[in-house]
């Protein structure tokens, strides 16, 4: 496997839900229907995504607002497991940094969430 980028974000859950509160059409801009349906309006689930898609734009060397936040999407598999979809500007800039695949670990907490992904160039 040739990793090409690594990145890990840390979200605060009680500021997450803060912002949530103050805008709560953010939701919709933020996530896709799927993660929306997949998070069960649980705010831990919720922040556990926006972290995975901050970590994504690390790893593709890119800071917040470089590409759409709907262009990165947290997929669950059968298995429960999770996984990244790139779609658009995300997945123009995974190809132009040779990212095949997302290999992703989300946690969190009542605390806090964090997302940990490697991009890679292979599925391995």
């Amino acid at each position: 496997m040739g990793v090409r980028g690594v990145g890990v974000d840390v979200v605060d859950v009680a500021r997450f839900q803060l912002a949530l509160t103050r805008r709560p059409r953010i939701v919709g801009r933020l996530f896709t229907e799927g993660e929306q349906r997949d998070a069960r309006a649980k705010t831990e689930r919720l922040a556990a995504r926006f972290a995975a898609k901050e970590a994504v734009m690390k790893t593709l060397g890119v800071g917040v607002g470089s590409v759409p936040w709907q262009s990165i999407e947290v997929v669950r598999l059968a298995s429960g497991a999770p996984t990244i979809a790139v779609h658009g500007a995300a997945a123009e800039l995974a190809a132009r940094r040779g990212v095949t695949h997302f290999h992703v670990s989300l946690t969190h907490s009542d605390l806090s969430a964090i997302a940990m992904v490697v991009g890679s160039d292979d599925a391995g």
